[in-house]
């Protein structure tokens, strides 16, 4: 099993409806690949976690990066993981700015900075705890 995280901006704003289309893409896309994860948003700006076999994540990943609603797309993780973190999930979905997202214990701590990947770069283990935020939350 293969883990990989990136983060990425969107080359212009997603309304709600749009977020809403573009997850409903993933989840059939994902579930077909046999690829699971999870797919946040905040102010422009995504982070998500795919995993699955390796050659069909690298596959789909290789589409995001030169998917045209992507920019500054960067790879925080890739590693062989002993078991899906996410095996229900062909895409969760949380959107960062809603209310109840800001009010969660730890939100500050790791939420209050843009998704840009580079608050990762000097610890790869900083994405795996926030998704496990999430994951634990939803």
């Amino acid at each position: 099993m293969f883990c990989l995280v990136y983060a990425s901006s969107a080359t212009r704003p997603f309304s709600p409806s749009q977020l809403t289309d573009l997850l409903a893409s993933c989840h059939a896309n994902n579930s077909r690949l046999g690829i699971t994860g999870i797919l946040l948003y905040k102010n422009g700006n995504f982070m998500q976690a795919l995993e699955g076999e390796e050659e069909a994540v690298l596959k789909l990943y290789a589409k995001i990066f030169q998917d045209e609603r992507h920019s500054g797309v960067l790879t925080l993780l890739q590693q062989t993981i002993p078991a899906r973190q996410f095996p229900d999930w062909s895409m969760g979905f949380r959107d960062l700015n809603s209310p109840e997202v800001r009010s969660l214990p730890g939100y500050n701590e790791f939420l209050n900075m843009p998704l840009t990947g580079a608050e990762f770069s000097s610890d790869p283990t900083y994405c795996q705890r926030l998704l496990t935020i999430f994951k634990k939350m939803m």
